[in-house]
């Protein structure tokens, strides 16, 4: 392989990571803090569309509240944007390197920032959130891949976890900007909490110049020096560290596996290697196409969103809230509070039974709502629906909110990575972007005028996501990213719980009785 040679690798399965170290958490942890503008951004229009100066401004001087379409337009605007920008991300952070990706997504969304504060209008707020989508999408894609492959196994849930609760944060913060905003009777009521947002990325895409590339990155652009001095500032080990060479050997040799079973061909060939592979295998590359793609599908599907988009909205349209801001931030606050217990959870427990829990916890609070909701309006309903809403939001923060992210960073081979996690982050944005633009027909008091009723239809999607997890689900905790291959390899969905690692790629690829193998010649050198 051009750029070095390849180091002697181990086959016992205890050496193939160095230990854990403070500076892992550290880097992984700011990585984790793009999660608060991808959070706010999605966060901060629930209440802006509320406020009256904002409403006169779009309707005119006359108007109480946003036309259902403009609304849908407005919200579902950001979700198009985000969607392509996932996509096209995959490709660039393949080319470019996954630090930089990011970084240039964050450049991007400042440019849409700055367009929606300059907006005074339905036209400009439109495009700034369609720009700021673009930047939005190919953060929140590689941000998850780049996690994923700098953090050590045994904190890789956890920290990955933490984008998530990042996301909450955001949230919260811009709820909490909304509720200061609200009652201003001047343009800084919208601008104020759309300003905000540049300090987020200014921040983040600051600090990621002083972060690492990603160790796996190099390896698959055939750069194994480059490689070895990064994997050993990550990990805090001398590169002529036992622990170095032989976590670098066994990526190494993952990508030369992955590469045996399914060559790197051209541009087009690439993308269609996501899609090779048996349905009834799960350990093709098709079926974990459709396992991350879908995960994030049910991942919006819970209806968490509608929550945090319209939550303002749908409290005002339920009449009997004195303050429905109040309670959009209450919501926001379970958020994040409740989105923390995954830290622990997630690695303890694992991924699949927190993903059936949760969507299980989620069945139970979603039908409570809807019956009250079709039963009665009274003001003690009301509440009750307000208190089950909010132990429906803890079960999905501290389960299917990190947990989809945590498994769509796991599951896919080094050659495909970067192409599956923008594939499976597209999903999320697409199935955002659907529920953003047809949720204000079906609860809007002038359209469908379902209100508490629509939770019928999160409940019945939500049983679906309790399906979907214990068929299609594996479990990945405790596994270095090389593991997991194996373990699809070897298990199904049902059974991957008691796989237990028994080999390394290092050892089967002969890498162990090799001292240094100079320049191996194989397809990565024709990469993009």
């Amino acid at each position: 392989m051009a750029g070095g040679a390849v180091p002697h690798g181990s086959a016992d399965v205890s050496r193939v990571e160095a230990p854990v170290t403070i500076k892992a958490y550290l880097m992984c942890a700011f990585a984790a803090f793009g999660g608060i503008f991808f959070g706010y951004d999605s966060g901060y229009i629930s209440g802006v569309m509320g406020m009256n100066y904002f409403i006169h401004q779009i309707e005119g001087p006359d108007a109480t509240a946003l036309r259902s379409d403009h609304k849908s337009l407005i919200t579902s605007i950001l979700s198009a944007g985000t969607f392509f920008g996932a996509l096209m991300a995959g490709d660039i952070a393949d080319w470019i390197g996954r630090r930089t990706t990011i970084i240039i997504g964050c450049v991007v969304f400042l440019i849409g920032v700055a367009l929606q504060v300059a907006s005074a209008g339905l036209g400009l707020i439109v495009a700034g959130r369609l720009v700021a989508g673009f930047g939005v999408g190919a953060v929140s894609a590689i941000l998850i891949l780049y996690m994923s492959e700098i953090a050590p196994r045994k904190v890789r849930g956890a920290l990955v976890s933490g984008y998530q609760f990042c996301v909450t944060v955001g949230l919260l913060l811009a709820s909490a900007i909304d509720y200061a905003t609200q009652d201003r009777t001047d343009s800084g009521s919208y601008r104020i909490p759309i300003a905000i947002q540049l300090l987020w990325a200014l921040i983040l895409g600051t600090g990621l110049f002083l972060l690492p590339e990603s160790p796996r990155y190099f390896v698959k652009k055939g750069k194994l020096d480059s490689a070895a001095a990064t994997l050993s500032r990550l990990r805090g080990q001398p590169i002529e560290s036992d622990f170095i060479q032989d976590e670098l050997a066994e990526i190494i040799a993952n990508h030369e596996y992955e590469l045996s079973v399914a060559p790197v061909g051209g541009y087009w060939s690439s993308w269609l290697n996501c899609f090779r592979g048996s349905l009834f295998k799960s350990s093709s590359n098709v079926r974990r196409t459709i396992l991350g793609t879908s995960l994030q599908m049910m991942q919006q599907w819970t209806g968490v969103n509608f929550v945090f988009y319209f939550g303002t909205t749908f409290f005002q349209d339920l009449g009997t809230i004195s303050n429905p801001f109040l309670i959009s931030l209450v919501t926001t606050l379970v958020n994040v509070l409740s989105t923390p217990i995954s830290f622990w959870s997630m690695e303890k427990i694992g991924r699949r039974p927190l993903l059936l829990w949760g969507a299980l916890g989620m069945v139970i609070c979603q039908f409570i709502v809807a019956i009250i909701g079709t039963v009665t309006a009274a003001d003690a309903a009301v509440k009750t629906m307000i208190a089950f809403i909010c132990i429906y939001i803890f079960f999905f923060a501290s389960t299917w909110g990190p947990g989809a992210w945590v498994v769509i960073g796991e599951i896919y081979p080094l050659p495909m990575r970067a192409r599956g996690v923008a594939l499976s982050t597209a999903s999320n944005w697409l199935w955002n972007c659907i529920i953003a633009v047809i949720t204000p027909y079906m609860v809007d008091t002038d359209k469908g005028n379902l209100g508490a009723k629509v939770f019928w239809i999160w409940g019945a999607l939500c049983t679906c996501c309790f399906v979907y997890a214990y068929f299609l689900v594996p479990e990945t905790k405790g596994l270095t990213l090389e593991q997991v291959d194996r373990m699809l390899e070897e298990t199904t969905p049902r059974t991957s719980a008691k796989w237990v690692p028994h080999s390394t790629y290092a050892a089967d690829m002969g890498f162990t009785d090799k001292v240094a193998v100079q320049h191996v010649q194989h397809a990565t050198k024709e990469e993009v």
